[in-house]
C-alpha cells in the first residue's frame, strides 16, 4: 500500500544568477504546472518542487502527468506544462534541439549534478572473485558463467526492456562486441521490474548476472554492482550517429556517456517567474543523493507527497541552499505544520 502524505549548449538558456530574489518576487508567483514524469526520482522531484513552490513562493501549482516525448511535445507546441523537472535530454535531443531553436524552452538547470550513468553490470561480488570481469574480455572468457535462464547451455545478456528507447543501444552494443559468437544471447526482460528482478533474484541467490542498467536508481543504492569496462571509451561520433540510432548497420564499441538529467521549463514561464528560476538552477543532486532517495522510496513504499516530505524534514542543510533564507523559513514552517 502506498504511504501517502552537451544539449544545454544547443537549447537557447539564459544567465538566471542575475536575477534579483526578494519577496515581491516571490510574492508574485502565480498558477504553476509541474509535470510528473512516472519515474520514481522524477516523480520525487516534481513533489519537491511543488512543495517549495507553494509554501515558500506562494504559488499555486498543480502536478499533472507526463512522459518524455508527450510533455516536451506539449510544452513546445502548447506552452505548458511549465516545468518538467528531469529530462534524460540525450534521449530526446532532436526535439528538445528543436523547441530550443524555436525559443519555446529552455534548460533551468542540472538536476543530476554529474548526469546520469548506464551501461553494463555485473555484481561485485563476481569481480572480486575474479578482477577480470569487470571487463569486457573476462566478460567474453567466462561467458559460460552467466547461464541463460531458459537455456543452460547458453549465456545471458540482460538487456533494455523491448520498447523502451535504451533498447536500441544495447541491442546495437551487443552486436557490435559479437556476444552472439561468444553465446550470449540477448533476453529481453519484458519489463523493467522484469530487468530490475533478474538482477535482485541472482544478487540474493549469489548468482551470475550481465546486463545493462542504470543509475540513479533504487536499485543501483541496494546492490554493490561494478560498470563494465568496453575497453574503448567514449566516442561521442559514434555514439550519437549509430549506437542510439535503430538498426544502425555497422555499430562500433563506445562507452556510454554520463547522460544530462535537466530541468526544462517553458521560455514564457522562464520570463514570467525569474525567482522560481534561480531556485531551479541551483536545486540538484548528486546520482549517490538520489540514489539513496530511490532506495528509501522503495523500501518504504511511498508515493510522491510522502517522499518528498521526508526529504524535506531529513535534509534540511541541502535544500536550504536552493532558496533565499526568507524563502526557507516559510518551507520550515510549513513543514513544522505537518
Amino acid at each position: 500500500m502506498l504511504k501517502k502524505s552537451p544539449l544545454a549548449l544547443l537549447l537557447t538558456m539564459a544567465s538566471f544568477n542575475s536575477f534579483a530574489v526578494d519577496n515581491t518576487l516571490a510574492a508574485e508567483c502565480g498558477s504553476v504546472t509541474i509535470a510528473d514524469m512516472n519515474l520514481g526520482s522524477a516523480t520525487l522531484v516534481a513533489n519537491i518542487d511543488a512543495f517549495i513552490l507553494e509554501y515558500g513562493y506562494n504559488c499555486e501549482v498543480d502536478i499533472v502527468p507526463g512522459n518524455s516525448t508527450i510533455t516536451a511535445t506539449s510544452m513546445i507546441e502548447k506552452n505548458t506544462p511549465d516545468i518538467a523537472p528531469e529530462f534524460w535530454t540525450n534521449q530526446i535531443r532532436a526535439t528538445l534541439a528543436k523547441g530550443g531553436e524555436e525559443g519555446r524552452i529552455v534548460v533551468a538547470g542540472d538536476l543530476l549534478s554529474d548526469g546520469a550513468i548506464s551501461g553494463f553490470w555485473v555484481p561485485k561480488y563476481m569481480v572480486e572473485k575474479d578482477p577480470s570481469l569487470a571487463t569486457l574480455a573476462g566478460i567474453k572468457a567466462n561467458a559460460k558463467l552467466f547461464k541463460h535462464p531458459e537455456d543452460p547451455s547458453r549465456s545471458a545478456f540482460m538487456a533494455c526492456p523491448a520498447g523502451w528507447t535504451c533498447q536500441i543501444s544495447t541491442t546495437n552494443l551487443f552486436n557490435a562486441m559479437d556476444l552472439a559468437d561468444y553465446g550470449f544471447d540477448l533476453v529481453d526482460p519484458g519489463s523493467g521490474a522484469g530487468l530490475a528482478g533478474s538482477m535482485a533474484k541472482a544478487y540474493e541467490n549469489k548468482d551470475a548476472w550481465f546486463g545493462y542498467y542504470w543509475s540513479p536508481t533504487a536499485i543501483m543504492d541496494k546492490y554493490d554492482m561494478v560498470r563494465v569496462d568496453f575497453g574503448t571509451g567514449f566516442n561521442r561520433d559514434e555514439f550519437e550517429n549509430c549506437t542510439i540510432v535503430e538498426d544502425c548497420e555497422n555499430p562500433k564499441v563506445t562507452d556510454y556517456p554520463a547522460a544530462p538529467v535537466q530541468t526544462i521549463v517553458t521560455t514564457d514561464f522562464s520570463k514570467r517567474e525569474p525567482a522560481v528560476m534561480q531556485y531551479l538552477g541551483k536545486r540538484s543532486f548528486t546520482n549517490d543523493e538520489m540514489n539513496q532517495q530511490l532506495a528509501w522510496i522503495d523500501e518504504e513504499q511511498a508515493d510522491g507527497d510522502y517522499a518528498a516530505e521526508n526529504f524535506l524534514l531529513n535534509n534540511k542543510a541541502k535544500w536550504s541552499q536552493w532558496v533565499p533564507k526568507d524563502v526557507a523559513k516559510k518551507i520550515e514552517t510549513a513543514l513544522a505544520d505537518l
